[in-house]
């Protein structure tokens, strides 16, 4: 004889009669898949959020059961993309029918790339923190990717003032002499020619896409969008040729917050995959205690708004 067990959630419900608008659970720790930059299938450990609706005022609670059941099933089965997203989303409203008509689901994660090397050929691992986020609310669906990316900014005020100085040295070393080319040659590669450097620091990216259901979404691909337009990527497995090419391109790609914001802006903007994006970004500043920051979005009808607090802990 089989054992019934109750099942308090389906009991009639005598507290305050309200819809509540997310119930659900986060933190849950979850393998999903994701398409690599090779466009295999890899596991990776994220940290999932997931809610529905409560739109039933006279229901105790939902089944969260159900919604840990189909992520379990359904992330770790195919890799993560806009339409698997909704895909997920239908399935926790068709499991809650009745009770919900609104659905949410975020999962975070630290996507790995190999990168190769400016010059030496060799390659190194990279980190990105990694985002997918999709909401079905009356049957309107929306997919978020946003994702962190470091790279290196040089000062352009400090790379002028540096410039200066240099230009002072050589006139104070070379004023009362006729110029020989060779001994100018030399004296630029001691400490006293090369007397002052601008000032750079790591700086962040963070970036958010929303791509259509029917799109596919590529991290590396927008992970290579973000670098081709700040041009300076930090580096890993660094050997001499691959810091000099390094020092040549900061030189080359002088930028304050404001170049970077705005050359990631035209890279999004031309890009029509993105139906909306919203960029900030971070110069952990070496001459100052504080970070310098820029904003900017797409700039659409009901699009992102300019909030600025969008992951503001590095």
């Amino acid at each position: 004889m089989t054992k019934h067990m109750p099942d308090i959630a389906c009991q009639p419900y005598d507290q305050p009669q309200n819809t509540l608008n997310w119930v659900g659970m986060s933190g849950i720790d979850l393998p999903v898949l994701v398409k690599n930059n090779h466009q295999e299938n890899i596991s990776v450990p994220s940290k999932v959020q997931a809610y529905v609706s409560l739109d039933d005022p006279l229901s105790k609670g939902i089944h969260m059961s159900r919604l840990y059941l189909i992520l379990d099933e359904m992330a770790s089965s195919e890799p993560l993309t806009p339409n698997r997203i909704h895909e997920i989303l239908n399935a926790f409203i068709e499991s809650h029918t009745g009770l919900s008509q609104s659905a949410f689901v975020e999962f975070q994660f630290d996507y790995y790339e190999r990168r190769q090397s400016l010059k030496s050929g060799n390659s190194g691992w990279k980190h990105y923190p990694t985002t997918f986020r999709g909401e079905l609310r009356q049957g309107q669906f929306e997919f978020e990717a946003s994702i962190q990316i470091p790279y290196s900014s040089t000062c352009p005020c400090s790379a002028a003032l540096s410039r200066q100085l240099i230009q002072e040295s050589f006139e104070k070393q070379f004023k009362d002499s006729s110029v020989d080319y060779n001994a100018v040659l030399n004296w630029l590669g001691t400490p006293e020619g090369i007397n002052a450097t601008p000032h750079s620091q790591r700086s962040y990216a963070q970036v958010k896409v929303k791509v259509l259901k029917e799109n596919r979404l590529s991290i590396s691909n927008l992970i290579n969008q973000i670098e081709d337009a700040v041009k300076t990527p930090v580096q890993a497995a660094v050997k001499r040729e691959d810091e000099q090419e390094f020092a040549r391109l900061n030189a080359s790609n002088l930028m304050f917050c404001e170049d970077a914001a705005r050359r990631i802006q035209n890279k999004l903007t031309a890009i029509t995959e993105y139906s909306d994006f919203w960029v900030r970004i971070n110069h952990l500043e070496s001459l100052h205690p504080h970070d310098a920051v820029a904003i900017v979005t797409k700039g659409i009808p009901q699009g992102y708004t300019d909030e600025p607090n969008f992951m503001d802990k590095l």
